[in-house]
């Protein structure tokens, strides 16, 4: 076989197994991680220890993009200080005219909505670009500066959320958010359902603890097919100052509320929202391949999750 021939059934081989293993450019719904990081992102600020090693790759803040094939659309949930990159990466996935379709913000932190200053004046100029807040959310953008300005500019175009109220994307998407108890200084805190075609998605980066949350965490899980949840901290002690100022679900907490659930529930799990002090975000960590022989994911950039 001379290298034309080799060439052309290579080409072949791979046409195959893309269409057998790759979502249809045609027709897919699907989530794409985008980020995976804790607010300050990998390499952390002020960071001189071994998890933010320059020889380490760099992990961009958590971020979902969602994509629509059939419809031509594509969302972006969290507007993160990565949001160039992400967009980037949004549109890698489906080229199309508009950068976006709409941006879903969880809650007033730093990693979540800071991205937002890319759509003014400064930078994109964006005109009217559609992002879903919550009210104390809206009221918090409409009423400070500089993001009062993207308003006024009409750089961005709010669309009102409710707690538990349906948002329809397409025929074949709809988001839905919820309230989850969290800091929540200037805003409220939620979660997302992400509903597909044919399967869905639950979306909780940031919790205080599952225990002050009035739904059940297992019980929400058996009702999905995947579950993005907050994977900060692997251990207390991983950090110097009192956890307390910063709550969150220890990995191991979340592990130990489905130790009796069967491998097909805990495989739903997929952590993400890494603190850089957290160990688990190695893929050759002791613990975490201990968790995953359990069933328990961990979010990588670029794994996708089809929801069709």
């Amino acid at each position: 076989m001379n290298f034309y021939t080799k060439s052309l059934f290579l080409s072949f081989l791979f046409t195959v197994f893309a269409g057998l293993y790759l979502p249809s450019h045609s027709q897919s719904q699907y989530i794409k991680i985008l980020g995976i990081a804790q607010d300050g992102g990998i390499p952390h600020i002020g960071c001189k220890t071994a998890c933010c090693d320059s020889k380490k790759p760099n992990e961009k803040v958590v971020c979902l993009g969602l994509i629509d094939n059939h419809h031509q659309k594509k969302y972006l949930f969290e507007a993160t200080p990565d949001l160039t990159a992400q967009i980037t990466q949004l549109n890698e996935a489906l080229p199309s005219a508009t950068l976006c379709d709409g941006i879903f913000i969880t809650h007033a932190h730093m990693g979540h909505y800071t991205g937002l200053m890319y759509l003014g004046r400064e930078a994109l100029g964006a005109k009217n670009m559609p992002v879903y807040l919550m009210p104390k959310m809206k009221e918090f953008i409409e009423a400070n500066g500089p993001w009062s300005q993207l308003v006024a500019l009409k750089n961005i175009n709010i669309k009102s959320l409710f707690n538990e109220t349906a948002v329809v994307l397409t025929n074949q998407l709809t988001v839905t958010p919820f309230l989850v108890p969290h800091r929540d200084e200037f805003s409220e805190t939620v979660g997302y359902k992400i509903q597909g075609p044919n399967k869905s998605a639950l979306f909780i980066p940031d919790i205080n603890k599952w225990s002050l949350w009035r739904k059940d965490l297992v019980d929400e899980v058996k009702k999905v097919d995947y579950a993005f949840v907050d994977g900060t901290f692997a251990s207390a002690s991983e950090i110097n100052r009192p956890i307390e100022d910063i709550p969150h679900p220890l990995v191991s907490e979340t592990v130990q509320l489905f130790s009796k659930a069967p491998q097909s529930e805990k495989s739903k799990v997929i952590f993400i929202h890494f603190n850089h002090t957290n160990a688990m975000i190695d893929k050759f960590n002791n613990e975490r391949l201990s968790l995953e022989k359990l069933g328990f994911r961990f979010a990588k950039e670029n794994d996708m999750f089809v929801l069709n």
